[in-house]
């Protein structure tokens, strides 16, 4: 389906507005023609009084029965009540039709705001949705800043194309019909000049604005750089202080900034010049209208009175601004289709965490979790596991612990399908988490990872975040087992109290026991904890590893360590190098056995 194809089908949903919206402006337009042919009988007041109709004719929807009944109607006016009634009358006639003209025109761009405002709403609802459900390795692949664009900037140029393309489609095109078909009954003639201009105009816009879809795409991918390299440089600011580098973000965003500018200077003069094309074109007609009419008045049996071309040139110069409107539509579209592209980049990404097509459902973890022959590697297929086996028991503490990139993290983000392994199986009581349900798989595990991700809400709804039904004694009880009760309720709003964009408003330890707070209330049967403690001081340390000790006394816990006292009592530690299990058993043993372990402690211990 083409990009154009694409904008259009976004207004179907929305079929009744847009039907509204053009039946509004196209009876905007037929009161539009009213109000202006009814200079003629006002013209003819003033310059040919004398000229007065003592019978009316047949009623007709002819435009020569109607302005012969109206003449009638005037010289009614004029003999029994005089001229200056009759221009009052005449002037609230056109005032009248004017009311109506500009009251179906403001119902027409009624109707039209649910149809453009909905077409954003809903494009931003599937962008989120796609962004929501992505695996985590297209995030990292992509600029956040270049997301956020698409969700803003590039949903406004598609909800402004959504309104062109009616334009473009209806509104315009009918609005010119309309309005030709008048000229048409007016004078023939001088409309088939018209006619003659108007694909020349066309064709001259068409040539000129080939290039702008892809300049303004270009603009598009530049402005999401600008908002990437924003968010990127403010949530570092501290380290750009630090170290004084503000010389060189600045010189890197001018750079940014410099082409954005360079780009958008040739996108914006091509939408502009639509305008003053159309305009100088239009007044080319113009003039050869009031030559070609000044003729047909003037002329030995003239084939058009002096006020009825006056009315003519006033109908027609309506003709223009529809028909600019119509040019500038098909301009704005090139920018909108440059939008659908860069927004169905995202929509078309392959979701490759899919869930099974007859899903195993499992209501609780029973036995065992097991790793056989798993390795993993990322899209620049450099292996980050290689053949990992180890098994996790029911009831059992397991710590992974080893080196900065040896593979730790990597690991365990394969159990809730966070990535997909490519080799090997991994198994939940003997069934492949491929073919759990990948909701109900995700329901077993509880994650507390190094960095809190809190959100800017109350505490209570980060505590309770994913948990649709509980009881406040049991986010009471959450909250003690996490040690976080007593700091919330010294808050002065308590479990209300809001902590701001990313927990900002409370320290690393507060934050990270609500953390482990939320893990409780979920109460899964397997916990994750991703070296929960290693970002803390020591009082918070122990405040958390406490609260860790808490919840795992009756549950199945995977913690990957970076201080080794914190997992000296697991039931099996596993040492891993370079993607690889190089060691395995308890504290103790490992200890005995002299080897990487051993050497890891000692460090530590320095």
């Amino acid at each position: 389906m083409s990009d154009f194809k694409k904008i259009r089908s976004l207004i179907k949903p929305y079929r009744l507005n847009a039907f509204l919206s053009v039946f509004f402006n196209s009876s905007s337009v037929i009161f539009a023609i009213f109000s202006y042919t009814m200079v003629i009988p006002f013209l003819r007041i003033l310059f040919n009084p004398d000229k007065l109709v003592s019978q009316p004719v047949e009623f007709s929807f002819s435009t020569s029965a109607l302005q012969h009944n109206m003449f009638y109607l005037l010289s009614r006016i004029i003999e029994s009540y005089g001229k200056v009634e009759a221009l009052i009358f005449v002037s609230g006639v056109i005032v009248i039709a004017s009311l109506f003209k500009n009251g179906f025109l403001y119902m027409h761009k009624y109707f039209m705001a649910p149809l453009m405002n909905g077409v954003a709403r809903d494009y931003q609802r599937k962008l989120f949705a796609k962004f929501v459900g992505l695996r985590l390795g297209f995030f990292t692949d992509e600029k956040k800043g270049n997301l956020m664009s698409r969700i803003t900037n590039d949903v406004m140029e598609v909800r402004q194309s959504s309104q062109h393309i009616l334009v473009l489609m209806f509104t315009g095109p009918i609005s010119v019909v309309l309005y030709m078909a008048f000229l048409f009954y007016s004078s023939w003639q001088l409309t088939i000049f018209v006619l003659v201009f108007l694909p020349i105009m066309g064709f001259i816009i068409i040539r000129v604005s080939r290039s702008l879809k892809g300049q303004a795409y270009l603009g598009q991918q530049v402005q999401g750089d600008i908002l990437s390299s924003t968010e990127e440089n403010i949530s570092g600011l501290r380290i750009i202080k630090a170290f004084n580098a503000e010389k060189k973000v600045i010189s890197g965003f001018n750079i940014i900034t410099q082409k954005y500018f360079t780009v958008m200077n040739k996108v914006e003069r091509k939408v502009w010049l639509a305008s003053p094309l159309s305009e100088v074109m239009a007044t080319v007609i113009i003039m050869v209208i009031m030559y070609v009419g000044g003729i047909l008045v003037m002329g030995d049996g003239a084939k058009l009175t002096s006020e009825a071309f006056i009315a003519y040139l006033v109908v027609f110069s309506q003709v223009i601004p529809p028909a600019k409107a119509t040019i500038n539509a098909y301009y704005s579209i090139q920018k909108g289709m440059a939008a659908v592209k860069r927004i169905d980049e995202v929509l078309n990404a392959e979701e490759k965490i899919v869930n099974s097509q007859n899903p195993v459902f499992k209501k609780d973890f029973e036995t065992q979790v097991n790793y056989k022959n798993v390795s993993f590697f990322y899209e620049d297929d450099r292996n980050v596991l290689k053949n990992i086996n180890i098994e996790v028991n029911k009831g059992e503490t397991v710590a992974i612990v080893g080196e900065s990139g040896s593979g730790k993290s990597t690991m365990v983000d394969l159990l809730p399908r966070f990535y997909d392994i490519q080799q090997g199986e991994i198994l939940i009581d003997g069934v492949n988490v491929k073919n759990i349900d990948l909701v109900n798989l995700r329901n077993l595990f509880g994650v507390v990872s190094q960095t809190s991700i809190l959100f800017n809400d109350t505490i209570e709804g980060n505590i309770a975040f994913g948990v649709d039904k509980y009881t406040k004694e049991d986010l009471f009880e959450a909250a003690k087992i996490a040690n976080a009760y007593d700091f919330i309720m010294e808050k002065p709003e308590g479990f209300k109290t809001n902590i701001g964009d990313g927990g900002g408003k409370l320290s690393g330890g507060q934050r990270q026991r609500i953390s482990i707070a939320r893990a409780v209330l979920k109460n899964p049967p397997i916990l994750i904890l991703d070296e929960a403690t290693s970002a803390l001081d020591t009082e918070s340390e122990k405040l958390v590893q406490d609260a860790l000790n808490n919840i795992m006394q009756s549950r199945t816990a995977i913690v990957i360590a970076h201080r080794l006292s914190t997992v000296k009592n697991a039931d099996r530690i596993y040492v891993m190098s370079e993607g690889k299990v190089i060691e395995q058993g308890k504290h103790t043993e490992l200890i005995e056995l002299g080897g990487v372990y051993k050497r890891l402690v000692d460090m530590q211990m320095v």
